[in-house]
């Protein structure tokens, strides 16, 4: 497989987020809530996963205080499986850490398994569910939050999995998927 290169999302990559957030969700956002979003650089960042010059994920941080909460994530469902969703998570936490998050949290369906497993890779544990979160089938979200972000011993967390990644680590915790 070519490089992934993780870029911060332009208004031009919008048609493809679109179509993978429609492959990715049975909730999907719409194309004016991407459009929205991507205007509020105060509190937003957005980056995209690109490879042979075709986006094929996209990550959603939103700032609020000192923490970072990641409000969408998704992969093309061909490209899951290949760590495209860790080095979209893994810039999403930089750049939270950049902008002074000491925390981060996002909700993730109960039964998503290896989004599970991805994010507990990165540290993040679970810390309550919110009932009937997922209108499409009333599934339960599982909150999972990540402390203490800004201290060495995360930093290290995220150099070894970035390390991991730069040397073609291969296997999975589990498959990605969309949160």
């Amino acid at each position: 497989m070519s490089a992934i290169t993780i870029v911060p999302m332009r208004t031009d990559h919008l048609d493809t987020v679109v179509a993978i957030e429609l492959q990715s969700s049975p909730e999907p956002w719409s194309r004016g809530i991407f459009e929205e979003e991507l205007r509020d650089t105060a509190n937003r960042s957005f980056q995209v996963a690109v490879v042979d010059g075709t986006v094929v994920g996209f990550c959603s941080l939103l700032m609020q205080l000192a923490e970072g909460h990641i409000a969408n994530i998704a992969v093309e469902p061909a490209m899951r499986g290949r760590r495209v969703g860790a080095r979209l998570l893994l810039q999403a936490a930089r750049v939270a850490i950049a902008r002074g998050a000491t925390a981060m949290t996002l909700e993730v369906r109960v039964s998503n398994v290896g989004a599970r497993r991805l994010y507990q890779w990165f540290g993040f544990a679970p810390a309550g569910v919110r009932p009937r979160y997922y209108r499409s089938n009333n599934e339960d979200a599982l909150i999972m939050w990540a402390h203490d972000v800004d201290t060495a011993a995360f930093a290290q967390r995220l150099a070894a999995i970035s390390l991991k990644l730069d040397r073609g680590f291969n296997r999975e915790p589990d498959r990605e998927a969309a949160s």
